[in-house]
């Protein structure tokens, strides 16, 4: 199968029938476990291509681009990163780790604290979570949008509807301006969870990345999956699509996120700034210069 049949098989552009059951955690677009040193390959090519898009980018100071990773706990958000922007000038990308919102951040609107980091031309913003976390832990504990310290009657039964609404804006004014988005959805199976978390357990070096407040977040996994399938059904579109990534295989998740990111930059037609009569002459007359020295 393609690279770009594979992609288009996780991408989703219309969310309106969107069903989360429709999509496999532990998908591998039929290639088997033999087939990971292939994708470990297929990953290094793609960082490889990665790092020449981001040159250009950066050279070109047109565009930005925003990716969004949103998953659950365990899912790989930050190994995925780690892998996939391995190879990336560090000038060129940020990386922002969005959690519990600080006192002053509840004292603006919910978007305010990812808005004031949004790629600027030529950079690459990545969201560990995002403003999205608004419309899943905040639903999921109605108890968060209390501390938001919103006026009451604004907090009616489609304050959701509202996000989505406000969302979508922020997005299509973003594309708008240059700046394209990517949002990825790392969909974990509850059992592979389990796994993992386990193994942040058994495994002493992996100790640290568990918390018992992981485990009663698992107890809210119905929740969060009807909280996902809703926002993906209400904010996926053309010009924001969301790709839903099979997690449960590492090897395979990487390289699809990989994919993502290099197809995205290449549907910006990018290209290095070309060098017009009168900037020609003077980059003769330096060369003359220097070899006249």
């Amino acid at each position: 199968m393609k690279p770009e049949k594979i992609l288009k098989r996780y991408r989703v552009e219309h969310g309106k029938h969107f069903r989360l059951k429709d999509y496999d955690p532990s998908d591998t677009a039929g290639l088997k476990s033999e087939f990971k040193p292939q994708a470990r390959e297929l990953l290094a090519k793609g960082v490889e291509e990665l790092a020449k898009l981001q040159d250009v980018l950066a050279a070109q100071d047109r565009w930005g681009l925003l990716v969004i990773l949103q998953a659950l706990d365990a899912a790989g958000k930050d190994g995925t990163i780690k892998h996939v922007m391995s190879g990336v000038n560090p000038q060129g990308v940020t990386v922002h780790s969005f959690k519990a919102p600080s006192s002053e951040e509840l004292d603006h609107d919910f978007m305010w604290r990812t808005m004031k980091v949004a790629p600027s031309r030529g950079d690459i913003n990545i969201f560990n979570r995002s403003y999205y976390e608004e419309v899943l832990v905040v639903r999921v504990h109605p108890e968060v949008l209390q501390k938001e310290k919103m006026p009451k009657h604004l907090v009616g039964k489609d304050i959701w509807e509202e996000r989505f609404e406000d969302i979508n804006g922020y997005e299509r004014y973003l594309t708008r301006n240059g700046i394209a988005i990517l949002k990825i959805f790392l969909h974990l199976s509850k059992k592979e969870q389990k796994k993992r978390f386990l193994a942040r357990l058994d495994v002493p070096d992996k100790n640290w990345k568990f918390s018992t407040a992981d485990v009663k977040e698992r107890l809210c996994w119905d929740d969060y999956q009807e909280a996902y399938e809703d926002l993906i059904r209400h904010t996926a579109h053309p010009h924001a699509p969301w790709y839903v990534v099979p997690a449960d295989n590492k090897w395979f998740s990487r390289m699809i996120v990989a994919g993502a990111m290099v197809e995205t930059l290449k549907n910006l037609k990018l290209s290095y700034p070309k060098v017009d009569a009168a900037q020609k002459a003077e980059l003769e007359k330096a060369k003359e210069q220097l070899l006249n020295e």
